[in-house]
């Protein structure tokens, strides 16, 4: 196959930065765009390249010669007036045979070749574009394909105010059948994307091939900027689809917008705060942003799949006014309950894909080859947290929506909202604590098991470090239990005025409980419910056996003498009296209390327990800041 590459423009955008040469030879790293191009080429096989020139096309030349130095084969066109992306294909007709890639040259992108050419080549297209989300999809020209890849319209910029779009750009890179040449005039100026595709989509089977992988036009200082970072941190790289790919999985309804029950109608889709900020930090990080929502509306009969799309538009083109994207929305409009008279039977079936079955999960894996055991999935009910764990990810519960109050499936971390649930994972605060702690770890020795305890006040964090360090033990292959000291705090209706925080903990029972444990004897335990803050049925078992690592975790980890003395290392997770009684008001409201109730509390709650806590301070090895 051959290859085509657009290296004729001036680079005006790029003033200064390209006055004495051409574009398309602007370093990135130490050599030429266009180098990192043939480079790209050679690496998936394609060896034989012709570069259109137009604009100093000498100094192009002298650089690449033949381009045996590359070991590739490379000609030249200079066009003597610049035709438009297409006008000088036109033109090398003859030299053409079959299918052929068409690269543009101030395009930095780092593709999996060899896939693009497969889809194309299963689809039997004319013309595949390259299309991909982006960050500005106000001012871009839009794709809009079928559930086959096919295009089946273009919106070119500008676009009509109070219209939704989906977030679908093409990323100026084809693969072209030689029948795509017929619609082209010879010696006539057009562009690809103006002139010829939106002319040709009826008479010409055009696909799109959706990529999350690196394609960047350099054309601007800020964007040229962007790209030497971009190159320098090994991210153009990283993103092709050889590589696999962290992702994180959210749902919709209670995470990405306001719950409302079977919301069907577009005018009721409102974001929740922050949410459109959240996810414009997952595009920055590296992460892909995927969205997995069950749409039984659709199966009720409530909407259309076409409107449930309108619905998808407008969050896209909200989030594109705010400079955000999803990577990828995949919806399930089935429900299995049958027999309802106002229903569509069509997607009234037992299926693959509706949450908690991972199928929508499984599909975006395949298409974007991510590494699912490094991925995260935040929702607000069972449905979500019991699919991200069934695929094998880090699940992450938010207090929005329904608020994971179904406590059928526990989250392994429990945050706020969407944002604080992204600050989390992308800044993942306690990286260097646990490089300390594991550094303790290792100098024990034979110390089995190594006991780590985690005290501090309500609302200071304890419950995410806690999981944060088993986590990244179990990462080592490390067998780690934590015992949460919540499961011995007394029902609200058996404790008394006269108890303060060690009274409602049972704090000689803890003693005497963990004593037993550490002398190999089974605990056994009903479940606390925080939410309703009662002991439940559910039983806990707490058993030693060859655990390398047990996790004391609770606000009286640090208070008693017995406890401390059991510890090999005593830790202390401090907060400020604002934030403290910030984070008490979000949670007892999260709750069901009302604002008057929880101002009661805290009042109550300063003297009999807060700054009883702050005191075990002292006892401290080590000191973590909150890291919100």
């Amino acid at each position: 196959m051959k290859a085509i590459i657009l290296a004729g423009g001036k680079g005006t955008r790029l003033g200064n930065l390209a006055k004495e040469i051409p574009k398309p030879m602007v370093k990135i790293g130490s050599i030429p765009l266009l180098e990192h191009q043939i480079n790209l080429l050679k690496r998936y096989g394609i060896k034989d390249i012709i570069i259109l020139t137009n604009y100093l096309s000498d100094i192009i030349e002298n650089y690449f010669k033949d381009g045996k130095a590359w070991n590739v084969n490379i000609t030249y066109f200079k066009e003597e007036k610049p035709l438009g992306t297409t006008g000088g294909i036109k033109e090398i007709e003859d030299k053409l045979t079959g299918d052929f890639l068409v690269l543009y040259g101030d395009v930095m992108l780092d593709v999996n070749l060899k896939k693009l050419i497969g889809f194309h080549k299963n689809k039997g297209s004319t013309c595949t574009l390259v299309l991909h989300p982006n960050d500005h999809p106000y001012d871009s020209d839009l794709v809009e394909i079928d559930k086959n890849q096919r295009i089946i319209t273009f919106h070119p910029k500008p676009h009509k105010e109070n219209i939704y779009y989906k977030n679908l750009v093409s990323a100026a890179l084809y693969v072209m059948s030689i029948g795509i040449l017929k619609h082209i005039k010879k010696g006539v100026k057009a562009d690809f994307g103006k002139d010829i595709f939106p002319e040709i989509i009826r008479k010409e089977k055009l696909y799109g091939y959706n990529t999350a992988e690196y394609l960047k036009d350099a054309g601007t200082p800020e964007r040229l900027e962007a790209v030497k970072k971009a190159y320098s941190t090994g991210k153009i790289r990283r993103f092709n689809s050889e590589n696999k790919r962290r992702a994180i999985f959210m749902d919709r309804d209670g995470v990405i917008n306001e719950e409302i029950d079977l919301l069907h109608k577009i005018e009721d889709f409102r974001f929740l705060p922050n949410v459109c900020k959240a996810i414009k930090k997952i595009n920055e990080s590296g992460f892909l942003a995927i969205m997995v929502t069950n749409q039984s509306v659709v199966a009720r009969n409530l909407c259309s799949i076409e409107q449930l799309e309108e619905i998808h538009k407008k969050m896209e083109t909200l989030l594109g006014k705010e400079n955000a994207k999803f990577d990828a929305i995949y919806y399930c409009p089935h429900h299995p309950d049958k027999g309802y008279p106002e229903e569509n039977p069509k997607y009234k079936i037992e299926c693959d894909c509706r949450k908690p079955k991972i199928g929508m999960v499984k599909l975006a894996e395949k298409e974007f080859n991510i590494d699912l055991k490094n991925s995260f999935f935040i929702g607000d009910s069972f449905l979500d947290i019991l699919c991200g764990k069934n695929a094998g990810m880090t699940t992450v519960g938010v207090k929005t929506g329904f608020g994971c109050k179904d406590t059928k499936v526990k989250p392994d971390y429990f945050f706020e909202d969407l944002n604080e649930s992204i600050n989390f994972i992308i800044q993942e605060p306690y990286r260097n604590y646990f490089k300390k702690i594991n550094n303790l770890f290792l100098k024990s020795k034979n110390k089995k098991p190594f006991i780590i305890s985690i005290g501090g006040n309500t609302r200071s964090g304890k419950t995410i470090f806690s999981n944060y360090l088993s986590q990244k033990f179990k990462e080592l292959n490390k067998k780690v239990l934590i015992i949460n000291l919540d499961n011995w705090l007394l029902s609200k209706e058996l404790r008394k005025k006269e108890h303060n925080v060690y009274g409602r903990f049972q704090i000689n029972k803890i003693n005497k409980d963990l004593s037993d444990f550490f002398n190999r004897k089974e605990i056994v335990l009903n479940e606390y419910n925080p939410l309703y803050r009662q002991i439940t049925e559910n039983k806990t078992n707490y058993k030693l056996n060859d655990k390398d690592i047990i996790i004391l975790e609770g606000v009286v980890a640090l208070s008693s003498k017995e406890l401390r003395n059991m510890t090999d290392l005593k830790i202390f997770c401090e907060i400020d009296d604002e934030l403290l009684k910030k984070r008490v008001l979000h949670f007892y409201s999260w709750k069901g209390l009302n604002k008057e109730e929880i101002e009661t509390l805290i009042k109550n709650r300063r003297e009999d327990e807060f700054d009883l806590i702050k005191k075990d301070k002292n006892h401290a090895d080590l000191i973590i800041g909150s890291f919100l």
